[in-house]
């Protein structure tokens, strides 16, 4: 089931949180029907997901992240950056309205400030030392500097001689900006941000980089890259370029700020002139990039520290402009069904479609009528299920009593919020079964797969600041449209054995 499949590993950012490295997910937003906060969040509760990262700092997803123990990265989009990187009132209001507003009932830990700014907007790389400056200070104005970390992700291009990693540095011609932003992250124990992209790296490699070594699939030692300053041996592209970012950051003498990567991940799908985004690599890739994560494998240089990493990432965005690869990053589609099925064991795959194993949700056994008619009535009007289906002449109509019109309506709640266990309680009168209530014509949301009712879940746009409830009248449905634009670009060159 799609609640499984990344239990085993997403589950958990172990004891201690604050040293450990994690898995977390990015959130795009460009898609023709993005679903709604609530259902977004009802996915990640599903998946066990417990950070994320969002490109922006959207209300209705804030709220929607209250009180769920998520721990969210937000973002000030790059076409904010320069007023916030020109006036500290402005960084002070951004911080009130987007962070203050919300903390602590959405537990926002970190705010990445602009994206691959130095690469994508350089006109804006002037300011952008001080935007995260003004932002730091308004945290500490409103005592959250030690809860709440600030940084901004960079595009890993802006290493240069990435292998072997022991000589790498940064485009110098960058250092006015870098050696000041990196004395920012160390004299606010933050982290340098990295966005790093082995597909990239890969594609532009002529065939230098070997597939396998991009997959972290298992090399022999004579095919493994090796440093020829440290003899060091690399058996994947992720790990070489993280420690190339360690290594670029000691040639400007720092050597204490840690590394997180914002965003990596592989394409599902791709033009003919990009054979290897298919979804057996995407597959692999992202299966092995959880485990080296939550291993805490670390890297050659730094072993047995993991990097957090945030996956790229949650939906497949079907509105992205550029190749078809750009469209298909994506774990899950806009239903949340999902994309392919992570490899998370050794023993083979974690079946996201395994209706063997299916669940529903049904009026519990002996419940109280006035009670499931409450439950009813409330499932059909602020919980927003369409219950067309019961009416007279609809294939849910018979049998005409409560407890199969509630079961109907409860099953659809329940598949409508991702299956979150949380989902099917309705003041205790209904429970989870691994029984198919559908019956004749009748067919549960939970039987109808990827063509079923969560295909047909709408709801209002993502940057809504409030619920309008009058977009769910029971036969009403609507669909959302939202705009984030992700560039990349990495270089690389390699040495191998």
């Amino acid at each position: 089931m799609a609640v499984h499949i990344l239990l085993l590993l997403l589950a958990v950012s172990v004891a201690t949180a604050d040293e450990d490295a994690f898995i977390g997910v990015n959130i795009g937003t460009y898609l023709s029907d993005m679903p709604h906060p609530t259902q977004v969040v009802a996915l990640l509760k599903a998946q066990q997901i417990r950070h994320v990262r969002l490109y922006d700092a959207d209300r209705g997803m804030l709220v929607a992240l209250a009180n769920t123990g998520i721990k969210v990265a937000v973002s000030v989009p790059n076409e904010q950056l320069l007023g916030i990187g020109q006036s500290n009132s402005t960084a002070a209001n951004w911080v009130s309205r987007n962070i203050v507003a919300h903390y602590p009932a959405t537990n926002i830990t970190t705010i990445c400030v602009g994206s691959e700014v130095l690469t994508t907007l350089p006109n804006a790389a002037p300011v952008l030392v001080n935007a995260l400056k003004f932002i730091h200070s308004a945290l500490v104005a409103s005592n959250l500097d030690h809860q709440i970390k600030v940084s901004t992700p960079l595009s890993s291009s802006l290493i240069l001689d990435s292998f072997p990693p022991s000589q790498a540095f940064f485009n110098r011609s960058w250092n006015p900006v870098l050696v000041p932003m990196l004395n920012f992250l160390q004299s606010t124990d933050s982290s340098l941000m990295l966005n790093i992209y082995p597909y990239y790296d890969y594609m532009q490699s002529n065939g230098v980089i070997p597939l396998d070594y991009a997959l972290f699939k298992p090399l022999p030692p004579n095919k493994e890259a090796v440093d020829s300053n440290t003899l060091v041996h690399y058996s994947n592209v992720f790990d070489a370029m993280v420690d190339a970012a360690y290594f670029a950051m000691a040639f400007l003498n720092f050597t204490n700020i840690p590394v997180m990567v914002t965003e990596s991940g592989w394409p599902s799908k791709g033009d003919s002139n990009e054979p290897d985004a298919t979804l057996e690599n995407a597959n692999t890739y992202n299966s092995n990039l959880i485990r080296h994560v939550l291993n805490q494998t670390g890297t050659p240089k730094h072993p047995g520290i993991g990097v957090s990493t945030y996956i790229y990432e949650l939906y497949n965005e079907d509105n992205k402009p550029g190749p078809l690869s750009e469209k298909n990053w994506g774990l899950f589609d806009a239903n949340g069904d999902p994309v392919y099925i992570l490899h998370l064991t050794g023993s083979g795959s974690v079946l996201a479609n395994d209706t063997t194993n299916q669940t529903y949700c049904t009026a519990r056994d002996g419940a109280d009528p006035k009670m499931l008619q409450a439950a009813l009535d409330w499932a059909c009007g602020p919980g927003k299920v369409d219950c067309s289906a019961l009416l007279q002449g609809q294939p849910c109509y018979e049998p005409d009593n409560v407890i199969a019109h509630a079961t109907y309506a409860f099953d659809t709640y329940y598949h409508q919020m991702r299956k979150d266990p949380a989902a099917c309680n309705f003041n205790g009168v209904a429970a989870i079964t691994t029984s198919d209530p559908s019956h004749g014509s009748c067919i549960f949301p939970g039987s109808l797969g990827k063509n079923g009712t969560m295909a047909n879940i709408t709801a209002p746009s993502l940057n809504s600041t409030i619920s309008d409830s009058s977009a769910y009248k029971i036969y009403g449905s609507s669909s959302l449209r939202s705009i984030l634009t992700v560039i990349r670009l990495l270089v690389w060159g390699f040495v191998f054995l």
